[in-house]
């Protein structure tokens, strides 16, 4: 019963792509709330919560704006 699946360099983009949003729009794409912030490389939704990541967004510039507004401690 045990299968082999072979991760691809093609497979891995596949799933990736699922899970970023190809362009940020102003409503959640879980709950389709008008609610959002739109952060750096996030858009966060007020009414349920859900962070949507943007694709091609900078990390760096998300963690920048994090320390900033007060959301995370400089360490």
């Amino acid at each position: 019963m045990n299968r082999v699946i072979r991760l691809t360099p093609e497979h891995a983009l596949r799933r990736a792509a699922k899970r970023f949003l190809a362009e940020p729009g102003s409503n959640c794409p879980k709950c389709e709330s008008t609610f959002v912030r739109r952060e750096p490389a996030f858009i966060h939704c007020r009414y349920c919560g859900n962070l949507a990541r943007i694709a091609d967004a900078s990390l760096a510039d998300q963690e920048l704006y994090e320390l900033s507004s007060g959301l995370r401690l400089a360490s």
